[in-house]
């Protein structure tokens, strides 16, 4: 038996502006657009960002899970943190989508305070929620990140995925690296992140890859008023309107 020869596949469109860019130079990749017009797509959604929230205050970013449902005990401990926090003046941030995202909106309209949402283009997202009050639409994941570090004094995380570890661990990083300072992380949910911890502490921490100090750059909690005591006492970053 022989192999038949295959006959080479079509390139196919890019799914978002992400693969567009990152699948630039990939043959199976389309490329629409030129390096000028990404550059001034991606100076674009920065401009757009920085105009839109330069004056928005003191406030929070929280993330979680997409996919918690809202009669899930975590949807309402984020509803009820986000309401804590924006009942003492905080703006609450987040990424504009369903489950704890939502509740964290939801949270910041039951106390009258900001409700943001930066939203992002991806072939399964199902748009905004209802409870934003100022939604920014991003093409690309690294132009949104600058949004959520430059405009919060704080970032709450609630479980969930890999999208929710990533911003979790880039903020880390860059607390660990000096390139941001006095920023509060904060876990909330030990049921969840109590596994996590310990395999930082053992084989993160335990094997040498950080120092004793990074595990103290966050904090576990599931008191939403434990999560404003350490919010409230941060060095407020909002970014000076030129």
């Amino acid at each position: 038996m022989t192999d038949e020869p295959r006959e080479p596949r079509e390139p196919r469109p890019p799914a978002t502006p992400d693969e567009e860019l990152l699948g630039a130079e990939v043959d199976s990749i389309v490329s629409t657009q030129s390096d000028s017009a990404r550059i001034e797509r991606i100076r674009g959604e920065l401009a757009q960002g920085f105009r839109a929230l330069a004056r928005v205050g003191a406030a929070v970013s929280i993330f979680g899970s997409s996919r918690t449902p809202q009669d899930h005990p975590e949807y309402e401990l984020a509803r009820l943190t986000a309401r804590t926090l924006g009942e003492e003046g905080f703006a609450i941030i987040t990424g504009g989508g369903p489950g704890i995202m939502e509740a964290a909106n939801r949270g910041a309209r039951d106390a009258g305070a900001l409700s943001i949402g930066l939203n992002i283009d991806l072939p399964f997202e199902v748009g905004i929620n209802r409870y934003v009050d100022l939604p920014l639409h991003f093409h690309y994941f690294f132009t949104r990140k600058v949004m959520f570090v430059r405009y919060a004094s704080a970032f709450v995380v609630f479980p969930g995925g890999f999208g929710t570890l990533d911003e979790t661990f880039e903020a880390l990083t860059l607390i660990q690296t000096g390139k941001i300072s006095h920023f509060p992380v904060l876990l909330v949910g030990s049921g969840y992140w109590a596994e996590l911890v310990d395999w930082m502490r053992k084989h993160v921490l335990g094997g040498g890859k950080i120092s004793p100090p990074d595990m103290d750059l966050f904090e576990v909690t599931d008191d939403p008023k434990r999560v404003l005591e350490v919010v409230g006492s941060a060095a407020h970053r909002q970014a000076r309107v030129a």
